[in-house]
Formats: C-alpha cells, sequence, structure tokens
C-alpha cells in the first residue's frame, strides 16, 4: 500500500464578499514531488497559500499536513511545515544572525541545537556574508534568502515557497533551486509561481489555476503535450530552400501547417506542425535528405509550456 499524501488540499474555498478568490481547489502532493504551483497575478495562488498554512482562514475546505488538520489542530500541523511567503517579511530593524536566532527561540529549540539550525540554514541560503548587516539594508534577492533561511531552519516535511526566486539574479536562482532539488527527496514541495521557467528546471508536476480553479494537473512533459508545438520539426536551411521543402512536407499527411522565420546570412527557419501529435522527425528528416534539401539544422520540438499556460488561462478568463 502506497504511503498517504504528505500534503492534501481538500477543497479549499475563500470568498472576499461577492469576490470568490478560490473556488474549491483540491490536489495531494507526495513525499518527493516538487509542485509548480502555476497560474497568472490574480489567480489565487498567494491565497491558496495562506490557507493551507493557516495564515487566513478558509470560507470551506481545509489542508491535511502529515496527517494534521490545519483548521482542528494547527500547532501540530504548523510545526511540520515551513513557508516562505511572498516578499519574504522580516523585521527590518534586526540582522539575519537576529532573526534566525529568534525564529530558533519561536520554534521551540535551544543553546546549542539551536546554534546549529541556524548555521545550517545560514549555510544553505548562503547568507554567511550579511548575517550581521541590518536586513532593511540588504538587496531584494538577500532579502529572499533571509526568508528561505528562516523557512529551512526547522527542517519541515512540508515546503510552502511563494515565488522563492522572486529577486535573485541567474547565479541565485541557479544556487537555490539546486538546494531544492537535494532537499526533495525527503519532502514534499509546493511552489507557487507565475515564473514558467521555474517548471522546467525543478518541478515534478505542475497545476495551472486560473480565477481560484485547478485547471490542470500533470507532469510538466504531460502538459507540454497539449502544446502545438510538441513532435513540431524545425530545421535551419537556406532561403532559397524552403518553398521546395515545404512542397515536399506538405504532401505527408502528419503535416498539418508551417512557420517561417527569416534569418542572418541567407538562411531560415521552418516548422512543420503535426496533425494530432504524431511524431514526425524521422520521416521529415528522410524525405528532406532523398530529395537533396540542404538542411544545416533539424530537430524535434518538445512542446511549449508557455503557450498551454496561455491557453488553459486566457481560456478561463
Amino acid at each position: 500500500m502506497s504511503a498517504p499524501p504528505m500534503l492534501e488540499i481538500r477543497g479549499l474555498k475563500k470568498y472576499f464578499g461577492p469576490i470568490r478568490a478560490v473556488e474549491d481547489v483540491s490536489f495531494q502532493v507526495a513525499k518527493g514531488e516538487v509542485l509548480g504551483f502555476l497560474g497568472p497575478n490574480g489567480a489565487g495562488k498567494s491565497t491558496t497559500m495562506k490557507m493551507i498554512t493557516g495564515f487566513l482562514a478558509p470560507t470551506a475546505g481545509t489542508a491535511i499536513v502529515c496527517g494534521h488538520d490545519v483548521e482542528t489542530d494547527p500547532i501540530a500541523a504548523k510545526k511540520r511545515i515551513g513557508y516562505l511567503p511572498e516578499g519574504a517579511p522580516a523585521y527590518p530593524d534586526m540582522t539575519p544572525a537576529a532573526f534566525l536566532d529568534f525564529v530558533g527561540a519561536i520554534r521551540g529549540f535551544d543553546g546549542a541545537e539551536r546554534a546549529d539550525r541556524v548555521a545550517l540554514a545560514v549555510d544553505r541560503a548562503q547568507l554567511a556574508g550579511v548575517l550581521h548587516q541590518p536586513i532593511d539594508t540588504l538587496s531584494k534577492g538577500f532579502k529572499r534568502r533571509v526568508g528561505l533561511a528562516q523557512a529551512l531552519l526547522h527542517d519541515p516535511d512540508v515546503l510552502i515557497l511563494d515565488e522563492p526566486t522572486d529577486g535573485l539574479d541567474p547565479n541565485q536562482k541557479h544556487e537555490v533551486r539546486e538546494l531544492i532539488r537535494r532537499i526533495s527527496p525527503e519532502k514534499a514541495i509546493v511552489i507557487s509561481t507565475h515564473i514558467l521557467e521555474e517548471v522546467d528546471a525543478i518541478c515534478s508536476r505542475a497545476i495551472v489555476i486560473a480565477r481560484g480553479r485547478v485547471l490542470a494537473d500533470g507532469t510538466p512533459e504531460a502538459l507540454e503535450k497539449r502544446s502545438r508545438w510538441h513532435h513540431a520539426v524545425s530545421v535551419v536551411t537556406a532561403a532559397g530552400e524552403v518553398p521546395r521543402l515545404k512542397a515536399l512536407w506538405n504532401a505527408h499527411p502528419a503535416v498539418a501547417e508551417f512557420e517561417v522565420a527569416e534569418g542572418e546570412e541567407g538562411l531560415a527557419m521552418l516548422t512543420a506542425f503535426p496533425r494530432g501529435g504524431a511524431p514526425m522527425l524521422a520521416e521529415l528528416g528522410r524525405i528532406a535528405r532523398e530529395a537533396g534539401v540542404r538542411i544545416d539544422e533539424i530537430r524535434e520540438e518538445r512542446g511549449r509550456l508557455d503557450e498551454v499556460f496561455r491557453d488553459i488561462t486566457t481560456k478561463a478568463a
């Protein structure tokens, strides 16, 4: 029998008067999963995160964290959660060292154990260089890392991260993603974001939410299959070869349509889109070779998550 999920969301709803911010959101996250919680601004992502972590009471529904109901057993549930809120609020006049020590005390740690946990969180978030500066003087990226350190300090089973790489430079983003990869096998992690590159980089599964409702749930690969670019074939060739290659490929029943992008130095990119998503790279490559068409580069497209995201969310508008 499979282990129960570390996080189970059951029918969460949140109404602010006539505004339905979240409408019947349900999902589960198992140990080892990194779930991307995707949606446009105003979709209900942060409101959902606040209800899961007990910062906001739901209109209906609940969250179960490692068997503990956030509504009826909040202390036990919150002990198992590490939460990085949107904006990562902290006391601006404190230093990261003082703030993390304060968080450790609130979490019930004392003495050498508290010092060890603070030191590990500082190392994980790479804060040593700013440890004794007032938080108010730190860059947005370092403030975000202070927030991440406090979320990790008590080594929680469930991590809820709201825009964890917001404000970080490319190197810092890479470091945070590597940290999430390292710790993910022993945790259930939810990353709320509108940045689609986060999904490709670290998520094993993704949920798309819009207007407070879950509209899609699957692996990044499964979502990419919904894109018209999935199994499309793109070639770089001489611009003068494009009409002949289009005529050759257009005769193949798997090809639905084409796009052409003009390049430099007399080159162009021709993309053939499949009918029904069927693979056709090998067949189209063979046709081009047998006809003697010059091909500088040929590749099969994976599918584009941004296109799927736009399609799902705009239809919900």
